[in-house]
């Protein structure tokens, strides 16, 4: 069984990255965002941010998450079960393909380069009762204090109007997740709307 390792003051980046050089799959809590834990693989951290491989429920591919180092509660390393489900994935010939040098030292950072590796992103916004709300969608560019998004609703339909995040206010970012791109596949090509601001580049 993992060691779970519980972090009151004490950063858990050297124990996260002691996981991360040994291919180990891990768990991960935030008890003050959510009851819940992520499982899956370690892709890179950095100064303020982790990048994980999800694993979902359903022993599969979940997406890319990054998630922010000061909300990390609780580590178990190895995850508690992780002979069964590295032996599940082994069956289901699903093989964790991990971004290499993917950039996690700040909010600006992980937006951008998440943007340049997936057409629509998951954005997780703090809310005041310490939850999360999730957006979904199409990033558009950045401004000096956070970035523009132009969603996908629930039922795939493009919003017209463009909608701005703050840099603090971002909690998590996650991309090339399956529930997204079935969005996306549904909605089709987004209509065009007006957006003044710094461009993403090479975005989709």
């Amino acid at each position: 069984m993992g060691k779970v390792l519980k972090f009151q003051s004490a950063s858990p980046r050297p124990k996260l990255r002691g996981a991360m050089q040994r291919g180990e799959l891990v768990r991960v809590w935030r008890s003050n965002l959510e009851e819940g834990s992520f499982c899956g693989y370690l892709a890179g951290i950095g100064k303020e941010w982790l990048l994980m491989w999800v694993v979902g429920d359903q022993i599969s591919f979940d997406g890319l998450y990054a998630l922010r180092l000061a909300d990390i509660s609780e580590v178990e390393a190895p995850d508690g079960h992780h002979v069964f489900i590295e032996k599940a994935l082994a069956i289901r010939n699903i093989h964790p393909r991990l971004p290499r040098n993917f950039p996690l030292d700040d909010t600006t950072q992980v937006v951008r380069a998440a943007a340049e590796y997936a057409a629509v992103m998951c954005v997780h916004v703090d809310t005041e009762d310490e939850h999360e709300v999730c957006y979904i969608g199409r990033p558009l560019g950045t401004e000096e204090d956070g970035f523009t998004l132009q969603e996908i609703t629930p039922d795939a339909e493009w919003l017209r109007e463009p909608s701005f995040f703050g840099w603090d206010e971002i909690s998590t970012v996650s991309f090339d997740e399956p529930y997204a791109q079935v969005l996306l596949d549904v909605a089709g090509q987004p209509p065009r709307i007006d957006f003044v601001g710094s461009g993403f580049g090479s975005v989709h």
